[in-house]
């Protein structure tokens, strides 16, 4: 299983003279002054307008305040388009820091490749029906969810949009902006790989759960990221990292839901990672199923004899057209 690098050397050495390490600093913080800005406007203003709305009607309040809020559906919903700031903040980046155009992180052709994309949603799937039956195995306690069948039908559509929205502004972020940036300027794959996939797996921490359990699921994440960046260190193209990404999170979303706290819009849900009672083994065999999972969808997307192999022909042939 070897990898051409020809397209991501076309895609790191795309960046105009204006990619400097301050600019890319700037553009960062750009980015999470407008992520930051948005994400307030959901807590706060959504928080404030979703009570405001239920005491108008005579409906009752959420408990635990904003906690309430974000767990119910609206809240998910809105949590999810306040991911909208990242794309808002890349595009001023992009624009008036870097005088590029936005589609220039999407690869080297400027494109996504919606036929990698493509396989990268049909893998990823793949592995995590793969990895829910191992998690039955080690906890077999699914349940159905709350929501009915004709409401997840109803939200299916804007759940898929906005999850989109979610995964791509991280994907375009961190295996986009800072990966092409850092690549652009050093050459050790410790710094333009690592360092976006350390910054984007410590984001997954979560308070509410234990410290084993956090370890587990951030190595989990940590081999999800080394997947991600594989791909677009194959292809020279977001395509098949914005596929895998988006699968992974729909699995969650729609499908099986292990988060007590975003599991309004689940068919099923399975024991919440959040829970006290996980002991430091299982988090040791979740870790392991994480792995394992990640490395066997590298090997569907990478394999030369795999049918769902990505590879860098449409970014080369958009570029020679």
């Amino acid at each position: 299983m070897t990898i051409d690098p020809a397209a991501f050397e076309t895609y790191r050495h795309s960046p105009n003279h204006k990619t400097t390490l301050w600019r890319l600093f700037s553009g960062t913080a750009i980015v999470v002054l407008f992520w930051a800005i948005s994400t307030a406007i959901v807590l706060f203003g959504g928080t404030y307008a979703y009570f405001a709305w239920q005491a108008s009607i005579g409906g009752t309040a959420p408990v635990n305040g904003m906690q309430g809020f974000l767990a119910s559906p609206i809240g998910i919903l809105s949590a999810l388009g306040s991911f909208a700031g990242i794309w808002i903040g890349l595009w001023i980046a992009m624009r008036w820091v870097h005088g590029e155009p936005l589609s220039a992180l999407l690869g080297a052709s400027r494109r996504v490749s919606w036929p990698d994309f493509l396989k990268g949603l049909v893998a990823v799937l793949i592995t995590s029906a793969l990895s829910e039956i191992l998690l039955y195995l080690l906890q077999p306690g699914i349940a159905r969810g709350t929501i009915s069948l004709s409401s997840w039908l109803l939200f299916a559509i804007p759940i898929v949009a906005l999850t989109f929205l979610q995964t791509s502004s991280e994907e375009v972020l961190f295996r986009g902006y800072l990966l092409r940036g850092l690549a652009n300027r050093f050459r050790s794959p410790l710094i333009w790989a690592l360092l976006p996939g350390l910054l984007f797996t410590a984001l997954h921490w979560s308070s509410a759960s234990s410290a084993a359990i956090n370890a587990c699921v951030l190595v989990s994440i940590a081999a999800f990221a080394l997947l991600l960046t594989l791909v677009v260190y194959a292809t020279g193209n977001l395509g098949a990292a914005l596929g895998a990404h988006l699968g992974n999170n729909l699995t969650g979303f729609l499908l099986i839901s292990h988060q007590e706290s975003y599991n309004s819009f689940a068919l099923f849900t399975a024991r919440p990672l959040e829970g006290p009672d996980w002991t430091t083994a299982d988090a040791i065999v979740i870790a392991v199923i994480g792995i394992v999972c990640s490395l066997l969808t590298i090997v569907l997307l990478l394999h030369s004899r795999s049918p769902l192999r990505v590879g860098a022909g449409l970014s080369g042939a958009m570029m020679a057209a």
